[in-house]
């Protein structure tokens, strides 16, 4: 571990924002366990379903303010897609180069997931496994590929959404939002907030990138005015208090976006600014940065897998024909939660065995070179040019 460290520390080049990587890292982290935490399977007369502890339990709302960290990923994404397409054109990168090599980047990792999953599916059918149960599977493994497709669009205009302010995209998620809830509109409008409300973050790392959003003034009115303006959207504006979906409910602010989840990704984003300078002190030591830059080699393992590790501790539990608690019992208690944290650790088991068997699509053929390769080519590459930066 020692000499795994000294080489990860010695990679580094010199001039490296590490608080962008551990800000990547803290993204991550706070997906993964926020699916974990709010995402249940029962079973019910031989079907199983989803349901989440914020269906019973809604004053565990606040929970999904802390572990709902999407627009952290944007601000980063933006920041480093910025600061990378602007490297790109110096060193005489091509547009379509520039993106065609984040495009394959991104869909290695993703067409192993769907061929696993098509064979998994298919072989589910055929003994017998009813088609609630299969789609209920494939719908917690497939949801958060949206995320994923939002994201390669924005990167794609990149160009042309660097320059953009974000109050504008802010005003057309308002203006949806009236028409949606004011006035009574069709519901598909909603749509056009998946593209402009994770705009907003996008926007605001790309001026980052640009030198701006540089001093805690700025950071710290984000974090207020987007916190004050959730909260009243939130008491008087009829908005959900939960930041992720809540089944049964009507309205989501997440499937699609809402001015509220807009809002509070701005605050979000100032709470992240005001972090960077904790950020840049604590990676500075070659054991804290080790951690952050493997969490970071490994982030679309992580994204892309989480999910499949915790439905298959659930599996082998719902095998045993005993009701686990925190498993796959309903999620209507205190105990539950008690004991599904008691889970954390499992899961992640699980998903460790599943980056042993599939991190190399990550990596792709550095990634077969050796360790050692990976970290000096990955993501301890100079920013701008790494090969994580999707992540």
């Amino acid at each position: 571990m020692r000499d795994l460290v000294r080489r990860i520390e010695s990679a580094t080049p010199p001039g490296r924002d590490r608080a962008v990587d551990a800000l990547r890292a803290l993204a991550i982290l706070g997906v993964v366990l926020g699916h974990w935490l709010v995402t249940a399977l029962v079973t019910d007369s031989g079907t199983v379903h989803g349901a989440s502890p914020l269906q019973h339990m809604p004053r565990l709302a606040p929970a999904s303010w802390l572990l709902q960290t999407l627009a952290v990923f944007f601000l980063v994404g933006g920041q480093v897609g910025a600061a990378g397409y602007a490297a790109a054109r110096g060193r005489g990168v091509t547009y379509r180069q520039w993106l065609g090599a984040r495009l394959v980047r991104l869909s290695r990792p993703v067409t192993a997931l769907l061929m696993v999953w098509a064979v998994a599916a298919a072989v589910m059918l055929v003994a017998g496994v009813g088609t609630a149960t299969v789609y209920t599977l494939l719908k917690l493994v497939l949801s958060p590929l949206w995320f994923l497709l939002v994201f390669a669009g924005l990167t794609a205009a990149t160009p042309l959404v660097t320059g953009v302010h974000p109050l504008w995209p802010i005003a057309v998620v308002l203006h949806v939002d009236l028409i949606r809830f004011g006035l009574g509109g069709p519901s598909w409008l909603g749509w056009i907030n998946v593209a402009a409300g994770w705009l907003v973050p996008y926007c605001l790392g790309a001026a980052w990138a640009r030198g701006g959003l540089r001093d805690r003034r700025t950071a710290w009115t984000l974090l207020l005015g987007g916190a004050a303006a959730t909260a009243g959207l939130v008491l008087w504006a009829g908005y959900p208090a939960s930041m992720v979906g809540v089944p049964g409910s009507r309205t989501s602010n997440i499937d699609p976006p809402t001015l509220a989840a807009v809002t509070f990704g701005l605050a979000q984003c100032g709470a992240a600014l005001l972090l960077l300078g904790p950020l840049r002190r604590i990676p500075a030591r070659p054991a804290a940065w080790a951690a952050v830059a493997l969490v970071n080699l490994s982030a679309m393992t992580a994204f892309l897998w989480h999910q499949t590790a915790m439905m298959a501790v659930t599996a082998v539990g719902m095998l045993t024909g005993r009701a686990l608690p925190g498993l796959h019992t309903v999620p209507d208690g205190w105990g539950w939660v008690l004991a599904r944290l008691a889970w954390l650790p499992v899961f992640a088991a699980a998903l460790l065995v599943c980056w042993a068997a599939f991190h190399t699509y990550e990596q792709g053929r550095r990634g077969r070179r050796g360790h050692s390769t990976v970290v000096r080519t990955g993501v301890l590459a100079p920013q701008g040019e790494t090969h994580h930066d999707h992540a």
